[in-house]
């Protein structure tokens, strides 16, 4: 009687647990960018965050929804990936209207050739052509520039897993990009870190919950036995995340010269 009063209270608490992990997934991973979008949104600037994190998980997520295609994995982690490509998007826009309404020189960067004579008019010279000059490759003046390279990115793709969906080495070669990508997704960060000799401008609580978020995430797949491609990329994560926190250790206690934006005319303003 104490053996089956028992097993009715534990398969509930279960059920709670695995729904509490599988939301956690899902929307644990946007939770990091929420401080670091209020700090760009209150300070008026954007120098501080590295767009590229936005393009490393856009390329990541885009890749993961198409290998669910091949293999379907658990469906938390396919809605995970929606989610982050939502919020990505959102980052890029806020991000992209603060540069632009900061910067004195506005001349029209774009990914494909505008015709509007409005545009001549206020940007002179209008470019021709796509602006794949890796000057200015995901430094772009307008947010729908930012969605047609993604939506572009998304339909090449497609279409080559559409045309490969049937080779098992593809499908499993499409599933570690997606995640090695993704596990690369504080690269662009701990390089600006270092260019700048200073993380000023980045939230530390952001990379804070990245690194706890990843934590839990890389458990969550080795627990779910989830493709090997998600546990082996999830640890080489949580490694780059601890390298942030040690800049910002460093930076903070050790404060160095920043590098001259002179001797180094091939940097952008702004990742």
């Amino acid at each position: 009687m104490e053996a089956g009063g028992l097993e009715w209270l534990l398969v509930p608490m279960r059920q709670l647990v695995s729904w509490g992990a599988a939301g956690a997934m899902v929307f644990g991973g946007v939770v990091p960018y929420i401080p670091q979008y209020r700090d760009i949104r209150r300070t008026q600037t954007a120098e501080g965050f590295s767009t590229y994190v936005c393009l490393v998980l856009l390329v990541a997520n885009i890749l993961r929804i198409l290998f669910w295609f091949g293999r379907h994995f658990e469906s938390p982690l396919l809605w995970q990936s929606i989610i982050m490509i939502i919020t990505m998007l959102l980052m890029l826009k806020l991000c992209t209207e603060v540069r632009v309404s900061n910067e004195l020189n506005i001349k029209r960067r774009s990914f494909a050739a505008a015709d509007s004579k409005d545009e001549e008019i206020k940007a002179p010279p209008k470019r021709s052509y796509l602006d794949f000059d890796l000057n200015y490759f995901w430094h772009w003046s307008k947010f729908t520039d930012y969605v047609q390279c993604v939506l572009t990115f998304t339909g090449v793709t497609g279409y080559i897993t559409y045309l490969w969906l049937d080779s098992s080495l593809f499908v499993e070669t499409l599933g570690f990009l997606a995640v090695f990508t993704e596990a690369m997704l504080g690269v662009p960060q701990l390089y600006r870190n270092y260019e700048n000799r200073s993380t000023e401008g980045m939230s530390v609580k952001m990379v804070l919950m990245w690194t706890s978020g990843d934590t839990f995430k890389t458990v969550y797949f080795i627990l779910n036995q989830a493709p090997f491609q998600f546990s082996i990329c999830g640890l080489l994560q949580v490694f780059v995340d601890i390298a942030i926190l040690l800049q910002v250790y460093l930076y903070s206690h050790y404060p160095q010269k920043p590098v001259s934006h002179a001797a180094h005319p091939a940097s952008t303003k702004a990742l």
